[in-house]
C-alpha cells in the first residue's frame, strides 16, 4: 500500500550535482540580464521548434527542422502520418505548456492524452499491462506491474509537491523516478523530458525555450546510460549529474553566443542570414550569397561558420554527401535573432 508521508525517492546530493547547481543558477542570472523580452519572445518560435525535433528524434521520428515548422505553419508535408501526427501533438501540447502545472497529476494525464492522441489507445490513462524498456533485442528495464503505477505515481506527485529541494534537482529525480515507473504504455520518454521541463519553467521561464532536448538528442547514449546506472545503482545521482550537466551546457551556449557575437567576422553573418530558418545545400548557399569561386567560399565563409559551432551539417556522419545541406545550430539561431 502506497504511504505518502514516509515516501522518498533514493537519491544522492554529491559535490558534483551542487556544483552544477551553483553553475546553472549562475548562468541563469546572467543569460536573464543579457536577453530583452523582444528578443526572448523571437527565440521562443526557433527554440520551440528544435526542442520538438529533438525530443521526437530521440523517439526515431525523422522529420527535419525546416518540415516541422512548415506543419507549424499549416504548409502540407510530404512524410509518414504517424510522424506528422506526432509533430502536430507535440504543436499541440508546448501551445498548453504554460496553462498545466507540474504537482497536479491531471495535467500529466491531459498533457499526455494530447502528445499521445492518435497515436495509440487510451492516450491520456496510464498503461493496464506490463511493460518492459528494451535496448535492441535486449530487455534493459521492467517497470513495476500496471497495478502498482497508480499508489506509484500519487506517491510521486506528492513528494513532488512537497520536496525542498532546489528545483534543478526535483525535476531531474522526478524525471528519473517517472522513467522508472514507465506509467503509460507508450510516450514515457518524451512525457519525462517534457515534465521536467514544466518544472523548470515554474522555477524560471528561461527553460520554457531553452532546446534541452536537441542535447539530450545529440547525447542520448548517455542518456540512456545515466538512467540505466541509475536503476543499477538505485540511486539517481548519475542521471542527476547527466541532467544538470546537459541543462549547464545548454544555457553556456546561449550566454556565451550572447557573449561573443560581435566577433563573427561579416562573411559569417552573411551566410548566417543567408541561412535563416532553412536547410540550404552549398550550390544554394552560393547563389544567395552571389559567389561563384568555390574555394573562396569555403575558405571565408562555409569553414569558418562550421568551426565556430554557427552552422551543421544535416548530415554529420556524411560530411562529402552530394545532398549535404547546412542549418543553424541553436548558437547560430541565436545570433541571427540578436
Amino acid at each position: 500500500m502506497s504511504n505518502q508521508n514516509s515516501y522518498q525517492p533514493p537519491y544522492t546530493l554529491n559535490s558534483v550535482i551542487l556544483r552544477l547547481v551553483a553553475d546553472i543558477s549562475e548562468l541563469v542570472g546572467r543569460f536573464s540580464a543579457l536577453t530583452d523580452l523582444s528578443q526572448a519572445l523571437q527565440l521562443r518560435r526557433v527554440n520551440r521548434i528544435r526542442t520538438i525535433r529533438g525530443s521526437l528524434a530521440i523517439e526515431g521520428n525523422t522529420l527535419s527542422e525546416t518540415q516541422i515548422t512548415a506543419i507549424l505553419d499549416g504548409k502540407r508535408v510530404i512524410a509518414p502520418p504517424r510522424e506528422i501526427q506526432e509533430v502536430r501533438n507535440a504543436i499541440a501540447a508546448y501551445d498548453r505548456f504554460d496553462t498545466w502545472q507540474p504537482e497536479v497529476e491531471d495535467d500529466l494525464l491531459e498533457a499526455h492524452g494530447i502528445l499521445m492522441a492518435a497515436l495509440i489507445d487510451k492516450a491520456g490513462a496510464y498503461r493496464f499491462g506490463g511493460v518492459g524498456v528494451m535496448a535492441g533485442s535486449q530487455v534493459v528495464h521492467m517497470a513495476p506491474p500496471a497495478d502498482r503505477v497508480p499508489a506509484l505515481m500519487c506517491d510521486l506527485f506528492h513528494w513532488l509537491a512537497v520536496s525542498q529541494e532546489h528545483p534543478l534537482i526535483t525535476s531531474s529525480v522526478f524525471h528519473y523516478e517517472f522513467e522508472f515507473i514507465h506509467p503509460f504504455a507508450d510516450g514515457n520518454g518524451r512525457m519525462g523530458r517534457l515534465w521536467q521541463s514544466l518544472i523548470l519553467a515554474r522555477w524560471n521561464p528561461l527553460f520554457a525555450d531553452l532546446p534541452v532536448e536537441s542535447l539530450v538528442f545529440e547525447n542520448q547514449a548517455e542518456y540512456y546510460q545515466a538512467l540505466q546506472e541509475s536503476t543499477r545503482q538505485t540511486d539517481s545521482a548519475p542521471f542527476i549529474e547527466f541532467m544538470l550537466s546537459t541543462l549547464c551546457a545548454a544555457i553556456r551556449e546561449a550566454v556565451a553566443t550572447d557573449q561573443v557575437g560581435d566577433q563573427v567576422t561579416d562573411q559569417v553573418l552573411t551566410l548566417i542570414e543567408a541561412i535563416g530558418t532553412d536547410e540550404l545545400g552549398s550550390k544554394e548557399l552560393m547563389k544567395a550569397l552571389g559567389l561563384s569561386h568555390r574555394p573562396t567560399f569555403r575558405k571565408n565563409y562555409l569553414n569558418p561558420a562550421l568551426k565556430d559551432n554557427w552552422i551543421e551539417r544535416t548530415q554529420p556522419d556524411s560530411p562529402r554527401s552530394p545532398t549535404q545541406r547546412y542549418r543553424l545550430t541553436g548558437k547560430g539561431h541565436r545570433l541571427l535573432l540578436s
